[in-house]
């Protein structure tokens, strides 16, 4: 059954059945645009001013005007207000506007749409599927949250029909980097370990909390330490700290010592804090 829902878009609160932006806005025509995805607890979302500073570094990335925190803000607010669940997941978008059918930008003035979904807790663990693809850590859009994702779709939905939740990337270089919407960490002799930003992966909110708060190192990894690493886990806006209990067809055992540790860490620090 539908669930009803309202958004906003460019200044105005709509039904999201109903929401629209033009067929020539230059995010729908060819992926120029970045969003951030914020998780939401009783209408008041995690880590705002992060993600905020975060959709500014990709925005600045594709060459698109700054976004107005301050409009933002009252958006998701709205929105928020409007949409009352226990869980959510909000995703703010902002796009170069309206623009000629090619590659060069129109002047027009950017979109800016948050919408809003309930969701439920994730499960505490998960499998993985390392796909035949790579990163391009060289790229120019390398470590931004662009909306051009139809690579994580492909990748994505080869992970599901190997019966895994996510997809792992190495880089071109053969290194661990990421998963379509989540960073990646092992651990290696009991230290717990993170591929560099350098990688190409994203910056993570989640990551970096993890990286701040459980004592994670960044470091160059060869794709096979999933093979060898004692633990892995996945973290993201919405998974928070997942463990993996498989990768490919390697068996793990269950939530390990260090990812309990910093599942319960992120737990308790995220519920202290909602704006860290």
């Amino acid at each position: 059954m539908h669930t009803s829902s309202t958004s906003w878009v460019n200044g105005a609160l709509v039904d999201s059945a109903d929401a629209a932006v033009s067929v020539l806005d230059h995010g729908l025509t060819t992926g120029d645009g970045v969003f951030e995805t914020l998780k939401t607890v009783d209408g008041r979302a995690f880590a705002v001013t992060r993600h905020l500073d975060r959709l500014t570094r990709s925005a600045r990335g594709l060459g698109l005007a700054d976004p107005d925190h301050d409009l933002v803000r009252e958006a998701c607010a709205r929105v928020l207000a409007a949409n009352p669940a226990p869980l959510g997941r909000l995703r703010v978008t902002y796009t170069g506007g309206n623009g000629p059918l090619g590659s060069e930008r129109g002047t027009a003035g950017p979109t800016l749409v948050v919408a809003f979904s309930a969701i439920g807790r994730r499960p505490d663990e998960t499998a993985v599927a390392v796909v035949p693809w790579r990163r391009n850590e060289h790229s120019a859009v390398a470590g931004l949250k662009t909306t051009s994702y139809a690579e994580n779709v492909v990748a994505l939905a080869a992970a599901h029909r190997a019966g895994a939740s996510e997809a792992l990337f190495a880089n071109t270089a053969g290194l661990l980097c990421e998963g379509t919407g989540s960073n990646v960490f092992v651990v290696v002799d009991g230290r717990l370990l993170t591929p560099t930003l350098a990688s190409g992966c994203l910056a993570g909110i989640t990551r970096q909390l993890v990286v701040d708060w459980c004592g994670a190192e960044e470091a160059d990894l060869p794709l096979d330490v999933l093979r060898s690493a004692e633990e892995v886990f996945l973290t993201s806006t919405t998974r928070d700290v997942q463990a993996v209990t498989r990768v490919d067809d390697r068996e793990l055992p269950g939530t390990g010592p260090v990812t309990a540790k910093a599942m319960a860490v992120f737990a308790e620090r995220g519920g202290d804090d909602l704006d860290p």
